[in-house]
């Protein structure tokens, strides 16, 4: 049984039909220019969303048939593949973004609870995932990398729910050093890193989600210690 609630599908199906709309807008010169990841356009962008849906629907996929699959062939492959599509038409990589969202849809509709048991490997014998993370996993890309697109969506964009949603799934990831997160617009505190005392940081939840993502410079945010710890992108 998957771990995520009903909201998320919920979630997923807005996130996806904003990211869609804003990908029918950028012309050839719009996915030609740089998006706010370092190296990448907002073509990579694209790309990357368009064959990480690819990737997640043959994992829901094969869990479904009872045949599980790494999630990409290799880590080579994945970042080749990004590259060659980045480049393609627009129209030919704007088709296979909607088919690739297509896919991940019709995938994660055909489960059954049985299926969400087990985990996959994200390339052959690297890191290994839950099936059950794979519907968080996918609105998670979706939200953040469209706002990394720098076409007009940003973290203040993203909903109260997927703010609370976010903050929750980052607390499994490592921190340099204690924070704590304590948004002014949602009930709560956010423990993250080692166990010990560190700074308090507030503001808007999708500001402090963002930042812990390793994007900006903190924005909208304060700290008791008057300094935000550095993060790592991801």
């Amino acid at each position: 049984m998957t771990e995520t609630t009903p909201a998320v599908g919920d979630l997923l199906r807005a996130a996806d039909g904003a990211l869609v709309r804003t990908v029918d807008g950028l012309d050839a010169t719009a996915l030609a220019e740089p998006s706010l990841l370092p190296g990448w356009t907002r073509g990579h962008v694209v790309a990357h969303l368009a064959l990480n849906a690819e990737a997640l629907a043959g994992v829901l996929h094969s869990a479904h048939v009872g045949r599980p699959q790494p999630m990409y062939p290799s880590q080579e492959r994945r970042d080749g593949d990004i590259d060659e599509l980045a480049v393609a038409d627009p129209a030919e990589l704007r088709d296979r973004f909607l088919a690739g969202t297509g896919a991940f849809a019709d995938a994660l509709a055909s489960m059954a609870d049985g299926d969400w048991n087990g985990s996959f490997d994200r390339t052959p014998g690297a890191r290994v995932i839950r099936v059950a993370a794979v519907p968080l996993m996918r609105l998670r890309e979706v939200e953040i990398h469209h706002a990394d697109l720098g076409s007009g969506y940003t973290h203040a964009d993203w909903s109260a729910d997927f703010d609370r949603v976010l903050l929750d799934s980052l607390t499994k990831f490592d921190t340099p050093t204690p924070i704590t997160v304590r948004p002014t617009d949602l009930d709560g505190d956010w423990r993250y890193g080692p166990e010990g005392d560190g700074p308090v940081v507030s503001g808007p939840a999708g500001a402090a989600a963002w930042w812990l993502t390793g994007r900006g410079s903190g924005e909208g945010l304060t700290s008791s210690t008057h300094e935000l710890p550095e993060m790592e992108a991801w």
